[in-house]
């Protein structure tokens, strides 16, 4: 009984989402690019109304954070650490707060699910327009290509770059804990 108001707002939302996709299809067909746009936006805002209920989860060859990952140094060369700036100090902030420390004080195991299931939101979502990427490329429709590749760079690659560079900082934060806490009850 819980859950109750969750899947009835996950219930209205996919209405909300499958409605206006019906409509778009419509309009302008499945071979638009504004359709397959809109469809990869509304899968993530899907995702993010579904988050209570559950969690996306990332293939098992992407759930481990590399060494080098947590180091950054990629990461800070393509500038992934001025994205993340970007995303703190906008109002780009509210499109997932889950993934702040802020929401659970105290609790950064938490966080990191939380994080490993945004990275994971964004894969999806990246993964769900390349076959209308593949699709572009087969008709030569290049202008199209290189407009989507721009959009999964910035609205998915870049944010799973700093969603796995934030996830293993905290891995770092989360294992000292644990080391603290072990040595105080050894």
């Amino acid at each position: 009984m819980k859950r109750l108001p969750d899947i009835l707002i996950l219930f209205a939302v996919t209405i909300a989402f499958a409605f206006p996709l019906f409509l778009l299809r419509r309009a302008v067909g499945f071979t638009s690019p504004w359709f397959a746009l809109t469809t990869m936006f509304c899968f993530l805002g899907w995702v993010a109304f579904a988050r209570p209920l559950f969690l996306l989860r990332l293939p098992r060859w992407l759930r481990t954070v590399r060494a080098w990952e947590m180091r950054g140094r990629l990461y800070r060369v393509l500038g992934v650490s001025a994205f993340g700036e970007l995303l703190r100090r906008t109002p780009l902030r509210y499109l997932q707060p889950l993934v702040y420390l802020k929401r659970y004080p105290g609790d950064p195991a938490r966080v990191q699910i939380q994080i490993e299931g945004a990275e994971a939101a964004h894969f999806w979502a990246a993964a769900l327009v390349i076959p209308y990427m593949v699709f572009a490329c087969v008709q030569n429709r290049w202008g199209v290509v290189f407009w989507f590749m721009v959009v999964q760079i910035v609205g998915n690659v870049y944010p799973i770059f700093h969603l796995r560079w934030v996830r293993g900082r905290l891995t770092r934060v989360i294992d000292k804990k644990r080391r603290n806490h072990a040595a105080r009850n050894a």
